[in-house]
């Protein structure tokens, strides 16, 4: 410390070390500077309160010189560590966009699986200013107008009223992405729960009729839809003959609760008469019976052929030609007819009909037929006879000609 007109003057040597070697006034110290005397108290003061030891004796650096002494000592670069956000932003993450709404104007977002009471209303809201639904067939096969859909300005709404066991499947909603009139369905906005609705005497998802008849098609799965309304139900498949049970081994056939037994690699030795055995509280009941056919026509186009019943026809008489797709048994086909007269409105009559017919072991085919017949053949009935044959997998087309002989 130096003496500085009657005051004390604080010497730093860095702006980090109190006792270093800069000027500073020492104006807020005056009361106890004015009087030599209390050098010493003011040294001692200033010390207690920093917490620090007065400097030792240190030869004075020479200007310029480099107060940081250099070492041999190596640094080893630090390298910041970047983050892959492409790999990170290359899968979006999925949004659950719905929240059911509960009693007493609560809202909560449902899991996974739900079990209620059959009876119960169902309401479901899905947030978005378009929302698509999906919800158990049968809801919709009848038209059913227990089921309401609306769309809100900021969200989409299913309400189910009086619900029954028949109504258990999977409820799901998303988001849709419209460019005009052409929508598409948001990925990474979507929400969906499966709702089991227990019923007193109904283990088993109703079904419509009493037999049902399952096709095991060799290139694609075949499920036995065994689908119960109680979610701790144990479930298995028998055979009616030979008696026996089916084990769902997780290799050949697998138990989905939300699907039914599922076959994953079908083959000939499979088919026959099931059924399935559930088992819940005691309970126990048996579902209807499922005639399993082995369907040896593999997915495709229709495959159609085409032949009249004369190619050369006598002006008056008669004439019929067919139309005949095989296919599988549970895929339907439609037909249309292109003929000569057509375009002068000559009446003709057009007969579609189908069945199953067995080729072998065991082996099922669907059999579809198209037939027009004209009557009383006169001129403007020659000419060609096309046949287009349609599947949800393609179409074909077939042709045949007609002459006067």
């Amino acid at each position: 410390m130096n003496q500085n007109d009657g005051y004390y003057m604080i010497i730093t040597e860095s702006n980090s070390d109190i006792w270093g070697g800069r000027r500073s006034s020492c104006y807020r110290y005056q009361i106890l500077c004015e009087c030599h005397c209390y050098r010493p108290l003011l040294s001692a003061h200033i010390r207690a309160v920093i917490g620090q030891h007065p400097p030792k004796n240190k030869r004075p650096k020479e200007q310029g010189e480099n107060r940081i002494k250099p070492t041999n000592k190596k640094v080893k670069p630090k390298i910041p560590k970047i983050k892959d956000r492409d790999s990170a932003d290359s899968t979006p993450k999925t949004q659950s966009i719905m929240i059911q709404v509960m009693d007493k104007g609560r809202f909560q977002k449902p899991a996974a699986t739900l079990s209620l009471t059959a009876g119960q209303t169902v309401e479901l809201r899905c947030k978005g200013g378009k929302i698509g639904w999906s919800y158990p067939a049968y809801l919709d096969t009848f038209k059913d107008s227990r089921l309401s859909v609306k769309q809100h300005e900021r969200y989409g709404q299913l309400t189910l009223v009086n619900s029954t066991s028949a109504d258990t499947g999977e409820f799901s909603c998303w988001a849709q992405l419209c460019n005009g009139y052409i929508c598409r369905r948001d990925e990474a906005k979507t929400g969906s729960t499966y709702i089991f609705f227990t019923e007193k005497g109904e283990l088993f998802v109703p079904s419509p009729s009493y037999f049902d008849v399952v096709y095991l098609n060799p290139d694609r799965e075949a499920v036995v839809p065994c689908r119960v309304t109680v979610l701790s139900a144990k479930v298995t498949l028998h055979r009616e003959f030979p008696a026996k049970e089916i084990p769902a081994n997780g290799t050949d056939i697998v138990y989905d609760m939300k699907r039914g037994f599922v076959y994953l690699q079908p083959h000939a030795d499979q088919q026959g008469v099931v059924y399935c055995k559930a088992e819940a509280g005691g309970r126990s009941q048996i579902s209807v019976k499922y005639q399993l056919l082995y369907a040896e026509v593999p997915s495709g186009p229709p495959s159609a052929t085409i032949v009249a019943s004369s190619t050369k026809v006598r002006g008056g008489d008669d004439v019929s030609v067919v139309c005949t797709v095989l296919g599988e048994p549970a895929v339907e086909v439609e037909f249309r007819w292109i003929f000569p007269g057509q375009q002068d409105e000559r009446p003709v009559t057009i007969q579609d009909t189908w069945r199953l017919i067995h080729r072998g072991l065991g082996h099922t085919t669907r059999i579809s037929q198209s037939v027009i017949t004209v009557e009383d053949f006169e001129t403007i009935d020659v000419g060609y006879y096309i046949c287009t044959a349609q599947n949800p997998q393609g179409q074909t087309t077939v042709a045949t000609t007609v002459e006067f002989s």
